[in-house]
């Protein structure tokens, strides 16, 4: 069967365009090294650095900033992964970071999972920036499910995903198409003692990809196609 250069040229913009729609990981962050042990690195800020996974990982960073010199940075057992990203000594303020490009996507969606020790800090928000950290805007406010212990609806290990302690939420058309959007998950409330800890793993940014000019012109020409066959 011989199929119509007009058909075929359509059938591709079609294809392609459906290609360019679906969901793309924007960034994401598995960790998927284990950090320093004995002693594992302290101080009031420590970075993953870059995503792992994602169109724009590079320039990305996803890191921690803490009051305390004390704190202890380390990578325990992630939610269904090898590691997650750990921290004791939180104090009200204190956040997780992670600082990315939405360049060439619109349609975002930020997802993470988050979990705390019995005395790790139960009240958060996430806030986001797009002029460098000048100013920040809130988007959620949130409790922290406990990992393991009594009253906690699951503990996490490597080899395990539980979704309860996934959240999932959607941004703005304001926050596609730029070139620095800093996100962060800061602590609300204090912990229970200075050993109480959070840790977060699989920080993912997933949007649509912007159709390139020339691909929405062809599409145009796919429809322009397809209306003269219907007029004859």
């Amino acid at each position: 069967m011989t199929v119509s250069p007009r058909l075929a040229v359509a059938a591709l913009v079609v294809a392609s365009f459906a290609s360019v729609a679906a969901a793309d990981v924007v960034v994401g962050w598995t960790i998927p090294a284990a950090f320093p042990t004995n002693p594992p690195p302290t101080g009031t800020s420590y970075s993953v650095g870059a995503a792992d996974q994602g169109a724009n990982a590079l320039g990305s960073a996803l890191s921690g900033s803490h009051a305390s010199t004390a704190t202890a940075w380390t990578s325990p057992a992630g939610n269904g992964s090898p590691f997650s990203f750990s921290s004791n000594n939180w104090a009200i303020g204190d956040y997780y970071e992670a600082r990315f490009a939405t360049t060439g996507f619109t349609d975002l969606t930020l997802s993470w999972d988050q979990a705390r020790s019995s005395t790790g800090p139960l009240s958060w928000e996430v806030i986001v920036s797009t002029d460098g950290g000048a100013n920040f805007t809130t988007l959620l406010n949130y409790d922290v499910l406990q990992s393991g212990g009594g009253g906690a609806p699951g503990t996490w290990t490597s080899g395990s995903y539980n979704p309860l302690y996934t959240t999932s939420l959607a941004l703005s058309s304001d926050f596609g198409d730029l070139a620095d959007v800093i996100v962060r998950f800061r602590a609300l409330t204090a912990p229970g003692g200075v050993s109480g800890s959070s840790r977060i793993d699989n920080v993912f940014v997933n949007g649509t990809l912007i159709p390139a000019p020339g691909a929405i012109a062809l599409l145009g020409v796919a429809g322009a196609f397809r209306s003269r066959r219907r007029a004859r």
